[in-house]
């Protein structure tokens, strides 16, 4: 899997890192049923976007993936209780209720429901299981690798099919 982040538009982002990898142009691009987005005449490649206030985050391989990215900010406080299971909220609670620790747990989330197609309301965000991560940390996890992305004001969350 490679990956880029970047500000900006995430279709831009990903046409550069193609370009990196020696293709001429942006493929044509559709939905599949899930609303996941493909290149239908490239279906051995794959590829997941994600942006989140200015910032953008790009992935793509050769299997099945996703990607998320999110800028760290407050929000209500009862959404780590209501988005991670006991499990992570444990850990969540152990490194001090910290944002950032959040968002990397759910930046993971994201990037799971994003590689099988999901998405992240067909189901309660707490049935979605992810290891737990510190940024710049891999994991694999319920036959998923996961890679924990980190910069000064934001989390990004990777997840690859194993195969």
């Amino acid at each position: 899997m490679i990956w880029k982040v970047g500000e900006g538009d995430a279709y831009a982002l990903l046409a550069a890192l193609l370009r990196e990898e020696g293709m001429e142009s942006l493929p044509r691009i559709e939905r599949q049923e899930g609303g996941k987005p493909w290149f239908p005449e490239r279906p051995h490649l794959h590829f997941s976007l994600s942006h989140s206030r200015g910032l953008s985050l790009c992935a793509f391989g050769e299997a099945p993936l996703g990607a998320d990215i999110e800028v760290t900010a407050p929000r209500s406080p009862g959404l780590p209780r209501y988005a991670l299971n006991s499990r992570e909220y444990a850990w969540f609670q152990s490194r001090g209720g910290r944002w950032e620790d959040f968002y990397t747990l759910w930046t993971l989330k994201e990037a799971r429901v994003k590689c099988t197609g999901e998405g992240i309301f067909r189901r309660p965000p707490r049935q979605v299981s992810v290891p737990l991560l510190e940024p710049g940390e891999t994991g694999v996890w319920e036959g998923f690798a996961f890679t924990a992305l980190a910069g000064a004001d934001w989390r990004g969350g990777l997840c690859l099919k194993n195969l």
